[in-house]
């Protein structure tokens, strides 16, 4: 059985930043921006995980049982004494030292010391076990971490955030002021004792020994951008965050992508669907790979894959969070496994162009909209697409280049305005742009020429192991934020193609009078 440390060491590799949030549920939470929490690790404590996902959640409580059984499952793994089988998420189960068998003193002297796999206990002030979880990272990785605790008011009469809608914790109005008053007591006295530790602790709140607001961590995670004015939602250039594969299989990575992007102003998120055994050869999937999920390509591109279970989840959030979302799909039975969606958009890449047999199937089997890229083809192509989709209700064409990164001068944005022409003879076609280029230039001058879409490759932060193409914006930081504000005030730059007296417009000198 994996080792604990193991455990938790295999969770912080998928982050590259030395940041690490603890989750409490005062009301301050709720003055925190959702893409924050994308940023890095999550550490929740009891059932806040209802707030946001976490990759770690510790409890001991036996109340914490319903509260996860009744708000879903949103941890990749749970540290408890309890006997809990959730069906999701990994069990890692340590013994709970309450607070009165040993006292304070030994409790804080196990924050500070080091404790191996056997050592580590669940302490009754919970906080301290996720900051003994933080230090275990720290030491792992050999470097400080940045912890920044969120949520924890120390204010029981000012109640709960708002994603809290019912307390599953058996105590009444007495008892939890009894409980939660002496931990302020006990955080600052934890301030003083990790000073100089591995760890630098920011709780985040109005305190006397807060180190930032909500507003500021806002700020510093997810600075504001100058924008455009707001453009109604018809006219909106549609933007799509490509998510790829980029979640590694994992729902919890996942959700955190799809709320980073959301939280940016994308449109659409997309993932990606194909059939590992079939869209590779044998001799590729046994070649030796490394990587977390195993020793071949064939265990890498397996744990990749989103399952039914997977899309349910993804169809359901998105569903929440107001964003829509489709999926690449290369090939037959990705394409057949997805129609139980009913998916509103269809996405043929560029990597399946040759496979014509399979796009014509798509062609005559499908009848909603289709997102199809043109790299790697030409006019040929173009004009057997043309007479190939003619019964699909939109077919967005995605200017693109297959190179990653794509040099400047063969981004070709001019082929946006070809698309444009077609469209005057072929009005289901819509034209777009699926970039591969650094930054937001080349999409900007995309939307200048037309395009009604835009594509972008995402990530979230970087692993030690993954190979992330060159040009995907971070979601942990303000990239694709900036990349969404540019493309909208490219957008309200272009306007309106009516040439008419603008509201902003004045003459310099008098009008001319007009005759009597």
């Amino acid at each position: 059985m994996e080792s604990f440390s193991s455990q938790v060491a295999s969770i912080a590799s998928t982050f590259a930043t030395d940041t690490i949030f603890i989750l409490g549920k005062g009301p301050s939470i709720d003055r925190i921006e959702p893409g924050v929490l994308a940023n890095a690790m999550v550490i929740g404590l009891n059932d806040a995980e209802r707030i946001a996902p976490c990759d770690i959640t510790i409890f001991h409580d036996e109340w914490v049982h319903a509260s996860l059984k009744d708000n879903g499952w949103r941890s990749r793994l749970y540290v408890t004494s309890t006997d809990l089988n959730p069906p999701f998420g990994q069990v890692a189960r340590t013994r709970y030292v309450p607070g009165a068998q040993e006292g304070v003193d030994v409790m804080m002297s196990r924050l500070v010391g080091t404790e191996s796999d056997d050592d580590f206990v669940i302490e009754d002030v919970l906080f301290i076990s996720a900051l003994k979880l933080a230090r275990m990272i720290a030491s792992q990785r050999g470097r400080t971490q940045t912890v920044y605790m969120l949520g924890f008011d120390f204010a029981p009469d000012k109640g709960y955030a708002h994603a809290i809608d019912r307390d599953y914790a058996p105590a009444h109005a007495g008892e939890k002021t009894a409980r939660i008053s002496p931990q302020e007591y006990y955080f600052v006295n934890t301030l003083y004792m990790l000073r100089d530790s591995d760890v630098e602790v920011h709780h985040v709140g109005e305190r006397a020994f807060s180190s930032l607001t909500p507003e500021e961590l806002n700020e510093r995670f997810l600075p504001k951008r100058e924008g455009g004015p707001v453009l109604s939602r018809a006219n909106q250039v549609l933007i799509t965050a490509e998510l790829t594969t980029n979640h590694f299989g994992d729902r919890h990575r996942l959700e955190r992508m799809v709320r980073a992007a959301k939280a940016a102003g994308a449109d659409f998120v997309k993932v990606q669907k194909r059939d590992v055994e079939s869209f590779y050869s044998a001799e590729q999937l046994d070649r030796k790979y490394v990587s977390p999920f195993g020793e071949t390509f064939r265990d890498y591109r397996h744990a990749l894959e989103l399952d039914a279970d997977d899309f349910e989840f993804l169809d359901k959030l998105c569903r929440e969070l107001d964003i829509r979302w489709f999926a690449s799909l290369l090939d037959e039975p990705s394409f057949r496994f997805m129609q139980r969606f009913e998916p509103e958009l269809v996405k043929l890449p560029s990597t399946i162009s040759e496979h014509t047999d399979y796009l014509a199937y798509v062609a005559r089997s499908y009848h909603g909209s289709i997102v199809l890229s043109t790299g790697m083809t030409d006019q040929d192509y173009e004009r057997w697409v043309l007479e190939t989709f003619t019964q699909c209700e939109r077919l967005y064409l995605m200017q693109c280049n297959s190179a990653y990164p794509t040099p400047l001068h063969d981004c070709n944005v001019g082929v946006i305005r070809h698309y444009r022409d077609l469209a005057q003879e072929h009005p289901h076609v819509v034209p777009g742009y699926s970039s591969h280029d650094f930054g937001w230039m080349a999409s900007a001058l995309a939307v200048a020429a037309g395009a009604r879409m835009v594509e972008k490759h995402v990530k979230l932060g970087n692993t030690e192991w993954a190979h992330f193409d060159a040009v995907a914006l971070d979601l942990t930081t303000s990239e694709f934020t900036e990349f969404v504000a540019k493309v909208r005030e490219a957008e309200a730059i272009v306007g309106s193609e009516e040439k008419k007296v603008n509201e902003s417009e004045h003459h310099k000198y008098f009008k001319k009078a007009q005759s009597a």
